[in-house]
C-alpha cells in the first residue's frame, strides 16, 4: 500500500511540474551545448550573405539603368582627322537643334585614350594613332526613354551633316551585363530558398530525435492528462531558444564577412561596384533574417512534434 501511495505522490509531482511554470524541466532538451544552434548559425550566416549579394546586385542594376536611361552615344568613325573634326562639329550643332535632346557633351580625347589604353597601350599620341584612328565620341541624353525609332530618326538627321556618324543607345552596350546580373539575382534567391529548406530539415530531424529520446516521459505525461499542444510547446520553445542564439551568431558572422568584402570591392574603384552598396533599408531586411529563421524553426518543430504525437498514442 505504501508503494502505491509513493507512486501516486510521484505522479502528482510530475503532473505539477508539467502544468507549472517549468514545463521544460520535464523533458530536458540540450540547447547551446548541442549542434543545433551552430547548424542554425551557419544557415543564417549563409542566408544573410546570399541575400546581401542579391540586394547589392539589385542596387547595381537599378543605379546603372537610372544613369543610362535616355543615354545615347554618337561615334564619328572617320579615318581622316580633319574630316572627323569637321563632322564632329557639325554633329554637335545638329544635335543641339533637335527636339528632345537634353544635354550634349563631347568626350575629351584624354578620356577616350584612357578607355582604350588597356588594349592599345599608352602610345596613342605617336605612331599608333595614325595606324588605328580613334573615333570622336559624343555623349547625349534624351528626354524620356531611348527607343529604336528615336535612334533611327537621329541617325537619319545626322546622315546629311556627318555621314560617318554611328548612333547607339548606351544601355544596349551593357545589356548583357544586366542579363548576367539578373541571373545572379535569381541564383541568390534560389540559394536562400535552399538554405531555408535545409534549416527546416535540420530542425525536423532534431525534433524527431528529441521525441524519440523522450518517448517514455511523453507517454507518462499523456496518461496524466497532458495535451499534445503542451508537449509541443516545450519542444517549440527549446528550438526557439536555439534558433535565436544561433541566428544572432550567424548574423554577426555574416556582417563581418559583408563588411570585409565591401571594403575589398570598394578598392576596385569601379562604377558598377560603387553603385551596389547596401542602404539602411537593405540592412534592415538582413536584420530580419534571424527572426524569420527562428519563426521557421519554431513552426517546423511544432508541426513535426504534433504530427509525431498524433501517431504515438
Amino acid at each position: 500500500m505504501s508503494d502505491t501511495s509513493t507512486l501516486a505522490d510521484s505522479l502528482r509531482r510530475v503532473l505539477r511540474n508539467f502544468v507549472g511554470s517549468n514545463q521544460s524541466d520535464l523533458i530536458p532538451l540540450t540547447r547551446l551545448s548541442g549542434p543545433m544552434p551552430w547548424v542554425i548559425s551557419i544557415m543564417v550566416a549563409l542566408t544573410v550573405i546570399a541575400s546581401s549579394a542579391g540586394l547589392a546586385l539589385r542596387n547595381t542594376a537599378q543605379s546603372a539603368k537610372a544613369e543610362l536611361e535616355g543615354g545615347m552615344t554618337v561615334q564619328i568613325v572617320e579615318a581622316r582627322s580633319d574630316v572627323r573634326e569637321t563632322e564632329s562639329k557639325a554633329a554637335l550643332a545638329k544635335l543641339r537643334s533637335l527636339e528632345g535632346v537634353v544635354s550634349i557633351r563631347r568626350v575629351p580625347q584624354q578620356e577616350v585614350d584612357d578607355l582604350i589604353e588597356p588594349w592599345l597601350g599608352s602610345g596613342m599620341e605617336s605612331g599608333v594613332a595614325s595606324a588605328v584612328p580613334v573615333p570622336t565620341l559624343i555623349d547625349a541624353r534624351l528626354e524620356g526613354t531611348v527607343t529604336p525609332g528615336r535612334l533611327a530618326a537621329i541617325q537619319q538627321a545626322l546622315a546629311d551633316v556627318a555621314p560617318s556618324a554611328r548612333v547607339d543607345a548606351q544601355s544596349s552596350w551593357i545589356e548583357p551585363v544586366f542579363d548576367a546580373i539578373e541571373s545572379l539575382q535569381w541564383l541568390a534567391v534560389a540559394l536562400v530558398v535552399l538554405l531555408a529548406l535545409a534549416l527546416a530539415s535540420a530542425v525536423l530531424l532534431a525534433a524527431r530525435s528529441a521525441l524519440g529520446a523522450s518517448r517514455n516521459t511523453i507517454e507518462i505525461v499523456h496518461l496524466l492528462g497532458g495535451t499534445d499542444s503542451q508537449i509541443a510547446r516545450i519542444f517549440q520553445r527549446s528550438i526557439g531558444v536555439d534558433a535565436a542564439g544561433g541566428g544572432i551568431v550567424g548574423l554577426l558572422l555574416a556582417v563581418v564577412v559583408i563588411l570585409f568584402l565591401g571594403d575589398r570591392f570598394a578598392e576596385l574603384g569601379a562604377g558598377l561596384v560603387d553603385n551596389g552598396t547596401l542602404g539602411w533599408s537593405d540592412w534592415l531586411m538582413l536584420g530580419l533574417i534571424p527572426l524569420l529563421a527562428a519563426a521557421l524553426a519554431m513552426m517546423t518543430a511544432r508541426l513535426t512534434v504534433m504530427h509525431a504525437l498524433r501517431k504515438m498514442l
